[in-house]
């Protein structure tokens, strides 16, 4: 896949967008995917999982090798009320949370994430137009690439610090780049 869309692929939803088409390449195989880009896409973000999410334990592994500012993640929307929110694994040169308001921490699957909130702004979304709506994070503080993933533990801290998720739209492990190059394989 190397313009944006979304589909099935042997059970597995998957999604690729491009800021810019043309310098990012999607490779995708029975649950795996390959990601190589460059900073002529300007962002991407790309990955594999399920349409609708869910509360889902995620086993993976792979590489994830960036040049420059990326992060790995576990991506998905909601909608009632409309978030947009990742669970992020590991990042490049920078760290995903910075500057964002700091709500606290959450131990899972071996590791402690830092929980951040922030609003976006007249930014789009999953329903189309201008939209302002709640982004949520957990970073996890040691970056790893493999493991389990528990998304329960991270829905359920978010929601006891107040951050209240809605209906789940879709939601994919993810690699999302920004002006930087480099390639991801994540089984």
């Amino acid at each position: 896949v190397t313009s944006n869309g979304v589909g099935f692929v042997a059970g597995y939803y998957y999604s690729l967008s491009e800021q810019v088409n043309g310098g990012a390449t999607l490779d995708i195989g029975t649950g795996q995917y390959n990601l190589s880009w460059t900073s002529a896409s300007e962002s991407v973000i790309a990955g594999i999982g399920w349409a609708p999410g869910g509360v889902h334990t995620i086993v993976y592994q792979g590489t994830f090798n960036p040049n420059g500012n990326a992060y790995l993640s576990v991506y998905g929307w909601t909608v009632t009320p409309l978030v947009e929110y990742y669970i992020c694994e590991a990042f490049g040169t920078y760290n995903p949370g910075t500057g964002l308001k700091h709500m606290g921490t959450v131990d899972s699957d071996g590791g402690t994430y830092d929980i951040y909130q922030t609003v976006r702004t007249n930014a789009s979304s999953i329903i189309g137009g201008a939209q302002n709506f709640n982004q949520f994070w957990s970073v996890r503080q040691s970056p790893r690439v493999g493991g389990n993933i528990t998304t329960a533990n991270h829905f359920n801290a978010w929601k006891s610090l107040g951050m209240a998720i809605g209906s789940f739209n879709y939601q994919i492990l993810a690699t999302e780049t920004h002006q930087s190059s480099g390639t991801s394989s994540i089984s």
